[in-house]
Formats: structure tokens, C-alpha cells, sequence
């Protein structure tokens, strides 16, 4: 397996191009170019992983990938090998090898001293590679159990968790409160990343093995938790982890201030083709981002290509650095500067900004904002340094700092679910809550995170609840609830 001078001829790392900003700026579309049309280039990338005998990267990946034998799959050509094998520990790779950060990369063996293996561009390739081949078929099952399974939000952990209940037999409906299917996949991540094309198809192969969904139902308020438990052999909560991280500053009420998610959601239905009454847009305006992690990276990305004055990307903290710190050595996931597609298109970012004042106009409609440079305590805190405040002009400001947890008041009146101290969702370490029956996956008992956790869990879950149903699974479990809150 592999070729063991791989990596000794082929040293650089080559990724796709982007296409030029100028041009991406005027749609929605990838903002990528596929390796595929020059698949030697690929093939080569793929022999650089290495025989190297204990793959970190596995360590690195929730799911487990088996990523040395799908790249040395890919190197020979085999790409029908390849795609099931990528199959066996990840349902949704088109989502992971877009939008994951790729821990993976981060514990590459090859990444001790050379560019990492471009495992994510090689995942990507693998399934693109298969959809076009005819390669993606429905599994359906040979017998069904006669159980039912209601899940509830339709992100990556339920779609996960779905597909693996159906494979097992079970007859399973996914619940979505939004208009379609795809949680935060579809109205959270903007096309640049994520283009919904590729939810669509997946969904198209999970109605044909059998999973049945239902859009436009808010658990909680069409029907109550209760009532979904009364009628359904099981059910697991999948609702992410919505509730937004609030800044309570003077001037926060006025008019112009919104979180971020509002924002995205609204963005990626005008895309669909939807008329939104009121849209929250950021054309001809100062855009000002709260926040310097991935969603505040997608807001930047939207506001250019709506047509913002300016764009600016405050952020509390120091800059991370340019190389990995020694606090982090491989093959853990350091924090490092990075540059993301949306930063390459415009826009400026500034560092140990705290907010300190939102400023608003007569008619009651935000115009800047007051910031001062952080000064960083004895105890480990982070305040304004008196005395360095500034205004910046601002007609929209979007709060991106990150989400604090899960909806729980229904859940928890309704269903009598427990709630940690900390807004989460309590479970046990097979995710099963305090309420018989009810299983929890991804970020509603996990908080915020990424979508490869969410994907894990969701697959881990629906073990839990086969076992739970039948006795006894056959289905992959790659975590435990407490393997979650040990790596977390």
C-alpha cells in the first residue's frame, strides 16, 4: 500500500486555483476549480501519503476515515474502490471535503516536516469523481424492523444519523423546521462554499432508500416534544446549536445591528430565488463584523458580493500566529492565521479591538462603532485600554461570535429533557438523555463545533438508538459521547 518514495517525488502541495476574484464577486457559484481536470496532478497529491505505519490522521479525523487506503485508491486510479471505502466512515464526504477545516491535514505524519497531504481536496475529489461516474446508489434495506424513528433537525448530524437508521431498517422522518432540508448546510453556509446542489442530490439518494421528511414543522410549537415521543418508537434531537452569542453594549437596540445567522439565512434564500421582504443587505453600506471565525468569514463573503461600502473584521483577541506555536505541536489542531477564500476578496481585519459602544444617529440607526485596544489582565481577562477608543463608520454591524447552545425551553418543559449548567443538552455517554427513548447527537449535546464532529456523532447516535430499538447493532459507532467531551 502506497508508495513509499511518494512523497519524496512529488514534494509541493498543490491545490485547485480559485477563480479570480473579480469574477467570483459577480455570482454565487464555487469559488473553486476542480482537480479533476488534470487528474495526474491528483494522482500525484494522493502518492505523497505515506506508508507510514501509524496514520495520525486518523487521530486527527472524528469519523476514523480511512484516508492512507482511499489516497492510495485514488493513486492508482481506482475510484470506485476509493469512494467506498471513503463510504465506510463518512455518509457525507461532498460536505466534509468543502467545509471542514480538516484536522486531518493538521496531523499528517508528512506535516512534520514537508506540506501536509492534501487530504480534503483528495476527499472532495473522490465523491465529485463518483456522482459523475453514476457511483452514489441508494442502500436500501433487505427487511424492515417495523421501529420508527423521528429526527429532529436536518443538519448534518440527523441526516447522518437518519441514513444510518434507514440503511438498518428502521422507517425514519426527518423533521426540518425551515423550508427545506439541510439545516445550517443549506441556509447557514453561503453557494461560495457550499453549493446546494450538492445537499439536493444527497437527499434525492436518502428518499430512495427510504428516509421520509418533513419541512415547515417546529417541534415545540406544531407538535410538542411529548406528542413526538408518544408516537415514535424513538427520537433524536439534532437541532444544532442556534442560540447566538450576544454583545450587551450601549446602543445595542439600534436599527442596523443583527447577529450573523439572520443575516446568512436571508442571503442564502435570496440565492435560492426567494423575495425577502425587508432583506437585511449589506449593498452600498459600512459592513462591520463582530467576530473573526468561520462565520464571520461567510459574512464578509456575502457582503462583498452584495455590494458593500467597506467591509471590516474586528476581532478581540491577538492575530494567531503565521506557523504552528510550540503549545500546540503536531499532531495537534493548532490555531494559526489563515486566510479564507472571503478574505481574499476584500474587506480589512483588525485584531485586539474590543467594542466598546454601539453609535447611532437621530432616527435611531447605528452609524459607527466606539473600539479600544484590548488590554489583556493579570487574571486572564480582556478589557478596553482606557484612553485608545476610536470611532468606526458603520451602517451594518453583524455579531459573529459564536453560539452559546441549543433551544432547550419546549425541549425541556415539554419533554422533561435535562439541561446542563452550560445550555446543553445532558446526555450519557451512549447520547441517550434523561427522557427514555430520546438520544442526542451533534452540536445540541456537543455545543458549537464542526461539521465532521457532527457528522460522527450522528452516525454514533444511530447505534445507540438500533441497539436501543433491537437489542443489538451492526452499526459503526466511531465515538462516544465521552470520547466527545475528552477531545472536545
Amino acid at each position: 500500500m502506497a508508495d513509499p518514495r511518494g512523497f519524496l517525488k512529488t514534494r509541493e502541495r498543490e491545490l485547485p486555483q480559485s477563480r479570480p476574484v473579480e469574477l467570483r464577486l459577480l455570482d454565487w457559484k464555487d469559488v473553486k476549480d476542480q482537480l479533476t481536470k488534470d487528474e495526474p496532478t491528483l494522482r500525484r497529491q494522493a502518492g505523497r501519503c505515506m506508508d507510514c505505519g501509524i496514520p495520525f490522521c486518523h487521530q486527527g479525523c472524528p469519523l476514523g476515515n480511512i484516508i492512507p487506503e482511499w489516497n492510495d485508491l485514488v493513486r492508482e486510479g481506482h475510484w470506485a474502490d476509493a469512494v467506498e471505502r471513503l463510504h465506510a466512515t463518512n455518509n457525507f464526504p461532498e460536505f466534509t471535503g468543502r467545509i471542514c477545516p480538516a484536522p486531518c491535514e493538521t496531523s499528517c505524519v508528512l506535516g512534520i516536516n514537508q506540506p501536509a497531504v492534501t487530504i480534503k481536496n483528495i476527499e472532495v475529489e473522490i465523491i465529485d469523481h463518483a456522482f459523475k461516474d453514476g457511483n452514489v446508489k441508494p442502500f436500501i434495506p433487505q427487511r424492515l424492523t417495523g421501529k420508527t424513528v423521528a429526527v429532529v433537525g436536518s443538519g448534518p448530524a440527523g441526516l447522518a444519523a437518519a441514513q444510518q437508521l434507514t440503511r438498518a431498517g428502521h422507517t425514519v422522518r426527518v423533521y426540518e423546521k425551515d423550508d427545506a432540508i439541510g439545516g445550517l448546510l443549506r441556509y447557514g453556509v453561503p453557494d461560495f462554499k457550499l453549493e446546494k446542489l450538492h445537499i439536493d442530490r444527497r437527499i434525492e439518494q436518502m428518499e430512495a432508500e427510504g428516509t421520509r421528511f418533513r419541512t415547515s414543522v417546529t417541534i415545540g410549537k406544531d407538535i410538542t416534544w411529548d406528542e413526538l415521543r408518544s408516537r415514535y418508537d424513538s427520537v433524536l434531537v439534532a437541532t444544532g446549536a442556534p442560540e447566538p452569542r450576544e454583545l450587551p453594549l450601549p446602543g445595542r437596540d439600534l436599527d442596523g445591528i443583527h447577529f450573523a445567522m439572520p443575516y446568512l439565512h436571508q442571503g442564502n434564500e435570496a440565492v435560492a430565488g426567494a423575495q425577502i421582504e425587508d432583506q437585511i443587505t449589506a449593498a452600498g453600506k459600512h459592513v462591520i463584523v463582530i467576530g473573526g471565525g468561520d462565520t464571520g468569514s461567510d459574512c464578509i463573503g456575502t457582503a462583498l458580493r452584495q455590494g458593500a461600502a467597506s467591509v471590516t473584521t474586528l476581532a478581540i483577541g491577538k492575530q494567531p500566529p503565521l506557523s504552528r506555536p510550540e503549545n500546540e505541536p503536531w499532531p495537534t489542531d493548532p490555531r494559526v492565521f489563515e486566510v479564507s477564500s472571503s478574505h481574499e476578496e476584500g474587506g480589512e481585519r483588525e485584531y485586539l479591538a474590543s467594542t466598546v459602544e454601539f453609535v447611532g444617529d437621530e432616527a435611531g440607526h447605528v452609524r459607527s462603532l466606539k473600539v479600544a485596544v484590548t488590554q489583556y489582565n493579570e487574571d486572564g481577562s480582556r478589557t478596553p485600554t482606557p484612553g485608545t477608543e476610536r470611532e468606526i463608520p458603520a451602517d451594518l454591524v453583524l455579531i459573529a461570535m459564536g453560539f452559546t447552545g441549543p433551544e432547550t425551553d419546549e425541549l425541556h418543559s415539554q419533554g422533561g429533557i435535562a439541561v446542563t449548567d452550560r445550555g446543553r443538552i445532558e446526555r450519557s455517554d451512549d447520547f441517550h438523555t434523561s427522557t427514555d427513548g430520546v438520544f442526542v447527537a451533534g452540536d445540541a449535546g456537543r455545543g458549537a463545533s464542526l461539521v465532521v464532529w457532527a457528522i460522527a456523532e450522528g452516525r454514533a447516535a444511530a447505534a445507540a438508538i438500533d441497539e436501543y430499538l433491537t437489542g443489538s447493532t451492526e452499526l459503526p459507532a466511531p465515538v462516544t459521547a465521552r470520547t466527545v467531551a475528552i477531545r472536545a
